[in-house]
Formats: structure tokens, C-alpha cells, sequence
């Protein structure tokens, strides 16, 4: 005999929920955007690691002063093109040392700048050392350098260059200027693409034309000629830092066009939106829909251009500084650190000239390019949203 179902208005019923209805209670609350950024970030590991290497660069770039033991400019005038010293934990006589070391080293031979250990002198690498003084963000002001070596003694990590300069201090310099201008430039670039773009694309008409117009005409011209053209306007004696300033203006005056371009085209299909009518029935401005309503909108695709654009802002300060209208001696860019390696006995006699600058430019590049691809792919609208993909 079977037992008839619970009546469901039964106070007295046992309570018998159903399976819908349990499945509801128990579901798990929806992830907020940024949540699901992250987790379909974390699954790009190349992403990951560019991510890592920009973040140490650039924090490296912030703190160069004290990590690096000579200032950008100091030159060795007995050590000429020395190659760059081989840290040693084990002594002449076998023994083993926790603390690493190296040797001194003498010129063997003038003509082909050939250096020799002095097996009899080791000189311990030391942590926290004094040295140049030096202001850090122009806000710190001490002499304390990461490490050194004592006695006078001197280490050159990745050797130096024609006019006996510290390479591995240059370099942290030179990253200053070289990962920077990328920034800055990007910074002012899609500012001017932002704003032009979408008012183009919202306002239409004659303004519309002569925007487009004018992208026109800077896309037209190929933009290295453009940017040596530019350049040759401003003074070859310039200060560096107004060279500097000079390049980013340069980048950025010709960086923008693209870009407004594109948000045109987005800006286009967005006003057709029920929200932005919205707004225009409300009285409110253009400038305030354009700025409030319609480009926060593309921001996903602005950061993924800002990322895969800022490796193209470096390559221009290098090809200036190598073409030696950049950025001038002594001040350091990995652009004119590379115009020490044009020369064939450089590249045959002294690679470190070519290794030290171009494996930089070459990381940092890969780098970008990694995280815009991982960031891309995160920021897709037509990936799938839901807890699994």
C-alpha cells in the first residue's frame, strides 16, 4: 500500500523542497567583471610572464639610480671597451666562497683592448656600498648603491663601452628615457584619438570631414620620414631632457590618427544606443555624452591598442637615437646605447655593444606584445561569461 504525497498546505506536512527550487537557493552569486578579467587572464600564461617582465623593468627604470653602482656619464679611462666581468665563488686556491667575487683585470693588449685577470687580485661584490651621490624621483637624495666593489676597484657587469661608461648603469638609465616615451606618448596620443575620434563619429557633418581629412593626410605620409622631418625642426644642441620631450610630442602628434579612425567607426554604431537618446532628451551637452556616455564604452578596445601601440613609441625613440637625432651623449636611451654597435669591429670584436641594448628593446617588445594578445583575449564582448568556457 502506498502512502499518498505530503499535502504542500499541510502545516503539518514534512517540508519537501523541490529540486528547481533547490538548485535556485544553492547557485552561485554572478562574478563581477573584473573577476572574470582576471580568470580568463590567468589562463594566458605568455600574458603572465610579459606582464612580470614589464612590471620588473619598469620598477628597475623608477629605482636606477640606486640599483645601478656608476652614474650614466662616469667613464673609466683604463678600461676602454672592457668586457663584462665573470662573477667567481671559487679562489685560485680552490676554496669556496659564499660571497661572490671578481678580478682585476689589465689592458694585455692596446690595439685590441684584450684584458687579463690578476689571479692575485679578488675583490668581493658588496651589498649597500656608498658611492655618486644622486637624487631618485627628484624627491630622494642619498649615495647608497645597491652593490660595488671596494678598495677603488670597479665591476662591470656587462661591460662598458667606447668611452669606458658602465653598461649595465646605462642601461638602467637609458630605460628611463627609452620604456617612458611609450607611456607619455600613449598618454597624449589617445587623449587627442579619444576626443577627435568621437567627436567625428557623434557630431558628423563638416566636422566629421575634416577630422577624417586630416587622419588622412597624417597616414598618408610614411610616418619615419615624418618623424625625422619633425625632428630636424627643433635644435640639434637641445638639453636632453628637452630632446626628450621633443620626441614624445613628435610620436604623439603622429600616433593619434589611427586611432581616431577607429573610434569613429565605434562611436558610429554607440549612438544609436537607447541610453545616449536618453541623454540627448535630457538636455545634456554633447561634449558630456560623448565624454560620459559614449567612450567609457571603448575602453576595452582602447587598452588593448594602448598595449600592443606602446612597443611602436619605443622603436621610434630608438630609431631617432640611433640616427643620432634622438636623444644626445652623454645622456643614456637604449636607442643611442645600439649607435655604439654600428660599427663592424663592435660587432665582431665587442657584441656586448649589441647584446645588452637589443636583448632589452627585444624582451620589451615581446613583452607588450604578450599582454596586449592576453588582454585581448580577457577583454573579448563575445567570449563566454559564465563560470566554465
Amino acid at each position: 500500500m502506498t502512502s499518498a504525497p505530503p499535502d504542500r498546505h499541510d502545516p503539518l506536512a514534512p517540508l519537501v523542497l523541490d529540486p528547481a527550487e533547490s538548485r535556485a537557493d544553492t547557485a552561485t552569486p554572478p562574478e563581477s567583471p573584473t573577476t572574470i578579467f582576471w580568470r580568463h587572464l590567468k589562463k594566458s600564461p605568455l600574458a603572465i610572464i610579459g606582464g612580470s617582465v614589464l612590471l620588473l623593468f619598469y620598477l628597475l627604470a623608477i629605482v636606477a639610480p640606486f640599483v645601478a653602482p656608476y652614474t650614466e656619464e662616469e667613464m673609466d679611462r683604463r678600461r676602454y671597451f672592457h668586457p663584462p666581468h665573470s662573477l667567481h665563488l671559487v679562489d685560485r686556491q680552490g676554496r669556496f666562497h659564499l660571497r661572490p667575487f671578481v678580478r682585476e683585470t689589465r689592458l694585455a693588449n692596446p690595439q685590441q683592448f684584450r684584458y687579463e685577470d690578476i689571479e692575485t687580485a679578488e675583490r668581493p661584490l658588496r651589498f649597500f656600498v656608498r658611492g655618486a651621490s644622486y637624487t631618485m624621483l627628484g624627491l630622494v637624495s642619498s649615495n647608497l648603491h645597491l652593490f660595488g666593489v671596494d678598495n677603488g676597484s670597479r665591476v662591470y657587469l656587462l661591460g662598458t663601452d667606447s668611452f669606458g661608461r658602465d653598461e649595465f648603469s646605462r642601461l638602467l638609465y637609458g630605460g628611463q628615457v627609452s620604456l617612458t616615451v611609450g607611456l607619455v606618448g600613449i598618454l597624449i596620443s589617445f587623449s587627442l584619438g579619444l576626443l577627435l575620434g568621437g567627436i567625428s563619429g557623434y557630431v558628423g557633418g563638416a566636422t566629421d570631414s575634416v577630422i577624417m581629412r586630416s587622419t588622412e593626410l597624417l597616414l598618408s605620409i610614411p610616418s619615419l620620414y615624418l618623424i625625422i622631418a619633425l625632428r630636424a625642426v627643433f635644435p640639434i644642441d637641445l638639453p636632453s631632457q628637452q630632446v626628450y620631450l621633443g620626441i614624445v610630442a613628435i610620436l604623439a602628434f603622429i600616433g593619434w590618427a589611427g586611432l581616431a579612425r577607429v573610434i569613429r567607426g565605434l562611436v558610429l554604431s554607440i549612438r544609436r544606443n537607447e541610453y545616449v537618446t536618453a541623454a540627448e532628451a535630457l538636455g545634456v551637452s554633447r561634449f558630456r555624452i560623448i565624454t560620459r556616455h559614449i567612450l567609457p564604452n571603448t575602453w576595452s578596445f582602447v587598452i588593448v591598442a594602448a598595449t600592443i601601440s606602446v612597443p611602436g613609441y619605443i622603436l621610434g625613440e630608438v630609431v631617432l637615437s640611433f640616427l643620432g637625432v634622438g636623444v644626445q651623449e652623454p645622456a643614456a636611451s637604449w636607442g643611442n646605447m645600439l649607435n655604439q654597435a654600428r660599427s663592424l669591429r663592435a660587432l665582431t670584436s665587442f657584441p656586448w655593444l649589441l647584446y645588452v641594448p637589443g636583448v632589452a628593446i627585444f624582451l620589451t617588445v615581446m613583452a607588450f606584445n604578450f599582454l596586449g594578445d592576453g588582454l585581448r583575449d580577457a577583454l573579448d564582448p563575445r567570449r563566454v561569461t559564465g563560470g566554465t568556457s
